[in-house]
């Protein structure tokens, strides 16, 4: 089966986050759905929506994003099996101090914490990729031509 990234977001102001990991989930060939539910307002929507794909007899990981109190990256990876990745959106709000509530979580409580959407998609295929041929192969390519890219600036220097 293959493997889905649910994108988590924590209002739709996030959409634009979301778009930027979709956009690249999309570029490894990996399904994903993007859904809206709140730990602080909504906290029995998220749980449904938790349970529906907790359900799913398929590989699947969480991308959750929130800003300011960021409640919804520990809540959503205290109630799955599986692997949670907070990317909480940018802010300048209190000089950026809000990344914080990112940081810090309570024992047993692991999302792994990636700020760049890209990077976020990133580390979700390489965790597919361990045993997903395909996405492996793309994983693969992609950082083949992040390489080659630099070997090429560096040439273009020493010319």
């Amino acid at each position: 089966m293959k493997p889905l990234v649910i994108i988590l977001m924590g209002s739709s102001s996030d959409m634009g986050h979301a778009e930027k990991i979709a956009s690249e989930l999309k570029s490894f060939g990996i399904e994903y759905a993007i859904r809206i539910g709140s730990a602080h307002k909504t906290a029995e929507h998220v749980i449904s929506i938790l349970k529906e794909y907790e359900a799913l007899d398929r590989p699947k990981l969480y991308i959750t994003i929130a800003g300011r109190s960021n409640a919804l990256s520990g809540f959503v990876d205290g109630f799955v099996k599986g692997v949670t990745i907070a990317c909480p959106p940018p802010s300048d709000s209190f000089a950026g101090a809000d990344i914080y509530s990112s940081i810090r979580m309570p024992s047993g409580i692991s999302p792994a914490l990636v700020l760049e959407p890209k990077n976020a998609a990133l580390l979700a295929a390489r965790i597919f990729s361990l045993y997903d041929k395909e996405i492996a192969d793309s994983v693969k390519s992609y950082m083949e031509s992040n390489a080659q890219k630099i070997i090429e600036d560096d040439s273009k220097l020493k010319r």
